[in-house]
């Protein structure tokens, strides 16, 4: 299709166009007025049992620590845990992201903290989400560890370092508006251009049926008699 083409069709079905500009606008709206959410983040540590030997249970946070907190991320993320959390009362968006050292020295998820976010309209429900997310996340771990048969004294613990703090979900606007303009842009130009070839084919099959209808195998329509005219005598 050459650049006149295009600004033919276009101008033929301006209507589809001004549809997706009324669209753009209804999006425009929603960008520039947005629900206004709450982001709430805490981080939970495992933490091995107390020895003589290592009685700072910091200075001992082992890989496998990690593997188990990773263990229960897991099940929490099956379709069991979902279930679990929604009937604790968990809705919206949340999630349990292990934490990395961040350097070089320490490979990644060896270091064995988590971090809870949950999103929610109301900041107090958003701490209280994640507040049930690690209460949870808590018995995961115990349940384990009772399952294995261990000691009270040699269990691991989850302690809490930071504690849920939510803060307001803030967008850029203009990035917003941007991303509405170009998909208006780009659907409005497609849905002109499909809404045009396929009105126009179905024109050109009209047309068509009506010519074939007209043509010389079309039925001949039979000649009226002509008048009977008497001579007078």
């Amino acid at each position: 299709m050459s650049p006149g083409e295009l600004v033919r069709a276009l101008r033929r079905r301006w209507y589809v166009l001004v549809l997706a500009a009324v669209l753009a606008a209804a999006g425009a709206v929603q960008v520039l007025h947005p629900t206004q959410t709450y982001l709430s983040t805490a981080i939970v540590v495992v933490k091995p049992p107390v020895t003589d030997n290592q009685p700072n249970q910091l200075a001992n946070l082992q890989p496998p620590l990690a593997a188990v907190s990773y263990a229960a991320v897991q099940q929490l993320g099956s379709p069991a845990g979902a279930a679990e959390l929604r009937a604790a009362g968990v809705r919206g968006t949340y999630r349990l992201i292990p934490r990395n050292s961040g350097t070089s020295v320490t490979p990644r998820y060896l270091i064995p903290s988590l971090q809870v976010q949950a999103e929610q309209s109301d900041p107090a429900a958003a701490d209280t989400a994640v507040r049930k997310i690690i209460e949870i996340y808590t018995k995961h771990l115990t349940d384990m560890q009772t399952q294995q048969a261990i000691p009270e004294q040699a269990r691991m613990s989850v302690t809490l370092l930071v504690q849920p703090t939510a803060v307001a979900q803030t967008g850029t606007k203009s990035r917003g508006l941007a991303g509405v303009a170009l998909l208006a842009a780009v659907a409005g130009v497609a849905a002109a251009l499909w809404s045009d070839q396929l009105l126009t084919r179905r024109s050109r099959r009209r047309r068509t049926d009506a010519d074939a209808g007209a043509g010389p195998g079309a039925p001949a329509e039979e000649p009226e008699p002509a008048p009977l005219v008497g001579a007078a005598r």
